[in-house]
């Protein structure tokens, strides 16, 4: 449970931003009112120095020339040292923002993944503390240049200011003619981006089909696409970029030749004339300057907008009040889920589960039956509706509480770079109290006896994404992970797919041993060994709910939907099991929906007792 509303994390960190902007604003104008310390060294020299020929007032004007440089130099220094700062600060208060509105965006929009958040963070904090900077914090002052050149004469002032009219109007045009490409060379990146990264990160499946060459095509067409704009860009910029250096030389030269006419006929010095040129050259300096490095700017201007698209609308963490230990009772209420385009992948689910009560998950393939359990496990925010545990929205329910009330196994095992007790204890901090809880959590799942055997027990390095385990080995340390702290909802998507006989068993024993404890569980499972277990059943078909109620009246009624439902009284006898409920199967040219009627079996081997003409599940 979260504390109260907060303001978007971008709002709140550019606001504590602003504080940094005054001294910047100060440095910036200290280090621009002492460049003039060139133009005033030359314009005294000559008006003082060659006119008096004193030793004395050149030693004492070449003094305090050297004082002011060292003092620019110190201003210029600080100033890189604050934006530095700045730039590391702004990485630290927002990148925890990012990575977690990343995960929530994934999470509140089935299928769409965005990664790049982080990327555009380090490309405004690297804009911060790059050149690219300079000429946005020293443009605001060329005016103060301009004046002093329009003291000296205006003539001089009119022929600068209008060479810096030309030359800002060729930026503008720089950015005009380069916006679009750089854009798109922007966009065919990241996809390209993505496609590398889809083929490293399915490089088994990528070498055993051969799939490289035709990856390779897609990738390089958005690659040449990315190149297309980048040259583009660069020939357009490297145009403006030279006509801009051509201009400015030939304005230097341009402000020299009138200052030496107005030296002919007596209304200005030579010393007027020099002084002029330098500061005409340092009022233009940063226009300049920003052409050349107008891609970096552009740049960082852009991830800056994905920024805000991003943690503009996102709060930055807030304290959270732990709620009670949940009982495990379960409601679901007109539960809906949509893509973002607005198909609708599950509608009007409801249903509702007392603690320690078991639910199986089935229907035929597509039905929706993952995209639910992501949903009541909190991984996915519905788009309407609501998953209630002991009356608390899991949507709103704060994560990092929440998750220690939820043990969720997800269908593809996700296990993280580290060793198997960091992911058994969801990398908690690793203590004795800690490591007791992880043990407990593998004895119950039945893993305990299996970690021992690895090189280093529960020490022992599992690689990224689990890459040195088998997948039932995955799977079992998965349902460890699912089953650590004692969980009062689990969640287990298809936990026994990649299992054998042994890891079926252990899963069974644990399935029971956790009901007994009062914990509510929700199963997706497809083999009628682990339907023994279930109270109640949930038919989903087309992202619909088909039928709920308790096991035998769910079984019997699909039975009767069927209607080519043989029964088989014996079975359980001949297979050593003992009496039980009638077990049924369905026969081969049954539809999808009957196939799960064979789960209605209270033990035994299903799959060795059905005749080879049957259909099992």
């Amino acid at each position: 449970m979260k504390t109260g509303q907060q303001p978007p994390a971008l709002q709140v960190v550019m606001k504590e931003a602003r504080r940094a902007i005054r001294p910047l604003i100060w440095f910036s104008a200290g280090i621009n009112v002492l460049m003039l310390t060139g133009a005033l060294y030359m314009l005294q020299v000559y008006h003082r120095v060659l006119s008096s020929h004193s030793l004395e007032t050149l030693v004492m004007l070449s003094l305090m020339a050297a004082g002011a440089l060292a003092a620019m130099a110190g201003l210029e220094v600080v100033r890189g040292r604050l934006l530095a700062k700045v730039g590391s600060w702004m990485n630290a208060r927002l990148a925890p923002v990012l990575l977690t509105a990343s995960v929530e965006y994934a999470a509140s929009a089935p299928g769409q993944v965005n990664v790049r958040p982080l990327r555009d963070l380090d490309q405004v904090r690297n804009f911060f503390t790059s050149p690219s900077i300079f000429p946005i914090l020293d443009a605001p002052w060329s005016p103060l240049f301009f004046a002093a050149i329009f003291l000296m004469h205006p003539w001089l002032g009119w022929l600068a200011l209008g060479g810096g009219i030309v030359l800002f109007g060729l930026a503008l045009l720089n950015e005009y003619l380069t916006r679009k490409p750089l854009t798109d060379a922007a966009t065919a990146q990241t996809q390209a981006y993505g496609q590398a990264e889809a083929a490293i990160r399915n490089a088994e499946v990528v070498q055993a089909m051969g799939m490289l060459k035709p990856l390779m095509e897609a990738w390089k067409t958005q690659q040449d696409k990315a190149n297309k704009g980048q040259v583009l860009a660069a020939n357009r910029g490297g145009v403006i970029s030279a006509l801009a250096r051509c201009h400015r030389l030939a304005l230097q030269m341009a402000i020299l030749g009138l200052g030496a006419y107005l030296v002919l006929r007596n209304e200005a010095s030579p010393g007027i004339m020099i002084s002029a040129s330098i500061l005409m050259s340092r009022a233009l300096s940063p226009v300049e300057q920003a052409i050349g490095t107008w891609k970096a700017t552009v740049g960082a201007r852009a991830a800056y907008r994905r920024l805000a698209a991003v943690a503009g609308q996102h709060p930055e963490g807030t304290p959270v009040l732990p709620l009670p230990r949940p009982k495990g009772r379960f409601e679901v209420d007109s539960l809906v889920l949509a893509r973002l385009g607005g198909e609708h992948i599950l509608k009007g689910i409801s249903f509702q589960l007392k603690p320690g009560e078991v639910m199986a998950l089935i229907g035929p393939s597509a039905a929706g039956k993952t995209s639910l359990a992501r949903v009541l496990a909190g991984a996915w925010r519905p788009s309407g509706g609501r998953a209630l545990l002991d009356g608390m929205d899991v949507a709103q329910w704060a994560a990092e509480d929440r998750g220690r009330y939820v043990g969720y196994l997800p269908q593809d095992i996700e296990l993280f770079a580290g060793t198997v007790s960091e992911n058994i204890c969801r990398f908690a901090q690793l203590d004795a109290s800690t490591f007791k809880h992880v043990v407990r959590a593998a004895e119950l799942a039945g893993v305990h006896e299996l970690i021992k055997r690895l090189p280093k027990g529960y020490a022992t390095e599992i690689g990224e994404s689990g890459a040195a385990l088998s997948g039932g080995q995955r799977q079992r340390i998965g349902l460890a992970r699912a089953l650590y702290g004692d969980p009062a909802l689990l969640i287990l998507d298809e936990p026994n797919s990649n299992l054998d006989r042994e890891g079926e068993d252990a899963l069974i024993a644990a399935l029971s041993a956790i009901k007994a404890a009062g914990t509510t569980i929700i199963l997706i499972a497809h083999r009628p060994n682990i339907m023994e277990k279930v109270d109640k059943i949930l038919v989903l078909n087309r992202g619909q709910q088909d039928l709920f109620g308790p096991r035998d009246h769910v079984f019997n009624e699909l039975a009767k939907r069927n209607g080519a439902v043989t029964q088989i009284t014996a079975i359980a006898a001949n297979q050593g099991v003992g009496a039980g409920p009638a077990r049924r199967f369905t026969v081969r040219n049954s539809s999808p929906m009957s196939e799960i009627v064979a789960g209605s079996i209270s033990g035994g081997d299903a799959d060795a007792a059905q005749p080879p003409e049957w259909k099992k599940i």
